[in-house]
C-alpha cells in the first residue's frame, strides 16, 4: 500500500461489476453443494472491493475540499449510479435467500447477514432511485454550504468550529461573542436550510410509501440494521435517560455554575469548564499525532500495530480549512483494509478526543478486517460501532498527560462529565426526528416550536440569553446527522451506556474489561446487536434500570469529585 495521497483514483466500470454480479448469480444457481456456493458468494463478496474504494477515495477528496469540482463530479456519478447497482445486489440477495444452502450461510456467517438480505428486498426498489438521488445530491448540497460558512471574527476569519474555540474563552464577552456569530452564521443560512430539510423530509416520506412502510421510521430502522428492536423500545430507553440522566446533568450544570462564579449559565458558558479555562492541547497537529502513536504503542500490542500502521501510510486528515466539510468520520479503504479518519482540529480538547474517538472505529475495522471474511460485516451497526470509538476516549485517560501536561486531570474530569451531559442532547435529537415524521407536513417553524418544546424536556438547563433564532428553535440545524444519516443518533446513547459500562469495569479490572473490548472489535458485524452485547459482557440498555445501572459508578466519580 501507499500513502493515502499517492493512491490513484480511478473511476470504476460500473459495468464490469454489473456482469460479475451477473456471472454469480448464473453461477449460484447451478452450486452442487454448500462449499461451491459459499465459494462463490466470497467472491461476488469481494467483486465491489474496487468500487467501495474508489467510492471512498472520492468521498474523502470531495469532503476535504467540498470545492473541488473534479471529485463533487465523481460524487454525483456514484450518487447515480449506486442505486441501479443495487437492485442487481437485489437479485443476488434473493438467490441466496431461496437458496437451500440459506441455513448453513446463517450458521457459518450469522444471522444478521439474513436479516441484510431480507431488508435489502424490502429497501432496493427501480421506483426509488430517482428519489435516492436527489436525496444524495441535497446532501451534498448542504455539506458545501454548511461547510462555506464563515464569518470575520476579531480579525480572523473563522468557520464553525473556529467559533467554537472561543466559545471556550475565559472571557464572557468574548464567549457570547462568538455565540452570537456561530448562531447568526446558522440565521443567515437558515432559509437554504430549512429548504433543503423540507425537500428531505417529502422525499423520504414519499420512498417509504413508494416501499409499502406505514411510516418513514420504519424504512429508517430496517436501513440502519435496527432489526431487533423498535420505536417504541427507543422511546422506553429516552425516557429512563430523561428520568436518570437529566436531572444529574442539571446537577453537574448547577455545580459549574457555581465554578464559573456567574448568576445565569447561559448556553455560550456551557462549554467552559472552569474559570481559569479548560484544559487544551500542548501542541500542534504532529505533536498530537505522535503522542497518539506513543499512547497506543503502550496501551496494547493490537493498538501499537494499528497506529504505526496509521501514521505509515499517513491515513488522516485532521485540520480545519476553508472548504473542507464540517466534522469528523472514520470510514475504510477495503482494497487495502486500511481506516481513513477525517476531523477539523480547532485548538480544543476536541482535537485529541478526535485522536480516541475516531480512532476506536479505525482500530476496530482495521481488527475486524484481520477476522472477519465478509468486507460487508467489518462494521457492526452503529448502536455497537459507537460503543467501540467511545469505550476507547475512556479507556485512554490514563495518557492524558502526553497531551495535556498538568491539565490532564482536569481534561479526564470536562471529558467523563460531557460523556454524561451528551446523552439527552442525543435522546432530543432522536426524539425531534421522530416527531418530524410523525407530522411530515409541519412548516419549517413548526419544526422549530417541535425542537424548542422537547429542549425543555431534555435540556431544562439550556438558555440563550434572548436569542431570538435559538430561542424559536433554531438550534436544530447544527446536527448534521438530521440532514445526512436520518435515525443515526440515538445510536450513540444506546452506547454510550456500554462505553460507561467498560470504562466502570477497567477501574477494577483492567484486563478484563480490554480482552472484553477486543473481542468486540474483532466480531466486528458478524453477529446479532444483542448477540455482540453478550460478547462483550455488557448490559441490555433496553431492560429498566439499565440506564441508572451503566450511569451509577460515573456521577458518583464525578459529583464527589474536587471540582
Amino acid at each position: 500500500m501507499q500513502k493515502f495521497s499517492e493512491i490513484k483514483y480511478e473511476r470504476p466500470n460500473i459495468e464490469e461489476v454489473k456482469a460479475q454480479i451477473y456471472d454469480f448469480i448464473k453461477n449460484f444457481k447451478n452450486a452442487k453443494n454448500y462449499e461451491e456456493a459459499k465459494n462463490l458468494f466470497l467472491q461476488y463478496n469481494k467483486s465491489t472491493t474496487n468500487l467501495s474504494t474508489m467510492q471512498t477515495v472520492a468521498y474523502i477528496r470531495n469532503t476535504i475540499d467540498t470545492n473541488d469540482k473534479f471529485y463533487e463530479g465523481e460524487m454525483n456519478y456514484f450518487y447515480e449510479e449506486l442505486p441501479k447497482l443495487q437492485i442487481i445486489d437485489k437479485q443476488a440477495g434473493e438467490l441466496l435467500l431461496s437458496s437451500p444452502y440459506k441455513a448453513e450461510f446463517a450458521k457459518e456467517f450469522g444471522e444478521d447477514l439474513i436479516k441484510g438480505l431480507e431488508a435489502q428486498q424490502k429497501l432496493a426498489d427501480e421506483r426509488i432511485i430517482p428519489l435516492q438521488v436527489e436525496e444524495s445530491q441535497l446532501g451534498q448540497e448542504y455539506s458545501k454550504i454548511t461547510a462555506g460558512c464563515t464569518t470575520d471574527f476579531r480579525g480572523e476569519e473563522c468557520n464553525f468550529y473556529g467559533l467554537l474555540k472561543h466559545m471556550q474563552s475565559t472571557d464572557r464577552e468574548e464567549r457570547k461573542e462568538a455565540f452570537l456569530a456561530w448562531a447568526n452564521l446558522y440565521e443567515k443560512t437558515s432559509g437554504e436550510l430549512d429548504r433543503i430539510y423540507s425537500r428531505l423530509v417529502e422525499i423520504r416520506v414519499e420512498m417509504a410509501k413508494t416501499l409499502g412502510f406505514e411510516s418513514y421510521v420504519d424504512m429508517a430502522y430496517l436501513a440502519n440494521g435496527h432489526y431487533y428492536y423498535n420505536a417504541k423500545d427507543i422511546a422506553k430507553f429516552r425516557q429512563q435517560v430523561v428520568d436518570e440522566i437529566v436531572p444529574a446533568v442539571s446537577t453537574l450544570y448547577e455545580k459549574q455554575r457555581q465554578r464559573l462564579g456567574i448568576d445565569e449559565l447561559y448556553y455560550y458558558d456551557e462549554q467552559l469548564s472552569f474559570p481559569e479555562g479548560n484544559a487544551t492541547p500542548i501542541g500542534d497537529k504532529d505533536y498530537l499525532v505522535n503522542c497518539a502513536k506513543e499512547m497506543y504503542e503502550e496501551l496494547s500490542v493490537e493498538t501499537g500495530e494499528f497506529i504505526n500502521f496509521m501514521v505509515k501510510y499517513d491515513l488522516f486528515d485532521l485540520e480545519t480549512k476553508p472548504g473542507k466539510h464540517m466534522g469528523g468520520y472514520c470510514t475504510l479503504l477495503d482494497e487495502y483494509k486500511a481506516p481513513f479518519i477525517f476531523s477539523n482540529f480547532n485548538g480544543t480538547s476536541a482535537d485529541v478526543d478526535v485522536l480516541t474517538h475516531e480512532a476506536g472505529h479505525a482500530f476496530q475495522a482495521y481488527t475486524a478486517s484481520k477476522f472477519v471474511p465478509l468486507t460487508s460485516q467489518v462494521w457492526a451497526t452503529n448502536d455497537v460501532s459507537e460503543i467501540h470509538s467511545m469505550t476507547m476516549e475512556l479507556f485512554t485517560f490514563p495518557w492524558m498527560d502526553k497531551f495535556f501536561g498538568e491539565n490532564a486531570q482536569k481534561y479526564r474530569f470536562s471529558h467523563l462529565a460531557e460523556a454524561i451531559k451528551v446523552v439527552p442532547y442525543l435522546c432530543l435529537v432522536d426524539h425531534y426526528q421522530h416527531e418530524v415524521f410523525a407530522n411530515p407536513t409541519a412548516t419549517a417553524m413548526e419544526r422549530r416550536k417541535i425542537w424548542r418544546d422537547l429542549e425543555k424536556v431534555y435540556m431544562p438547563w439550556r438558555k440563550y440569553d434572548g436569542n431570538a433564532f435559538l430561542e424559536e428553535g433554531g438550534f436544530w440545524m447544527q446536527k448534521q446527522h438530521i440532514f445526512l444519516f436520518p435515525f443515526y443518533y440515538v445510536d450513540y446513547a444506546l452506547a454510550q451506556m456500554g462505553a460507561l459500562e467498560f470504562y466502570t469495569k477497567s477501574k477494577t479490572d483492567k484486563d478484563a474489561a480490554w480482552s472484553d473490548y477486543y473481542n468486540l472489535c474483532k466480531a466486528g458485524g458478524s453477529k446479532s446487536y444483542f448477540n455482540l452485547l453478550k460478547t462483550a459482557n455488557l448490559a441490555n440498555p433496553f431492560e429498566e434500570g439499565s440506564v441508572k445501572r451503566a450511569a451509577s459508578k460515573v456521577l458518583q466519580e464525578l459529583l464527589s469529585a474536587k471540582y
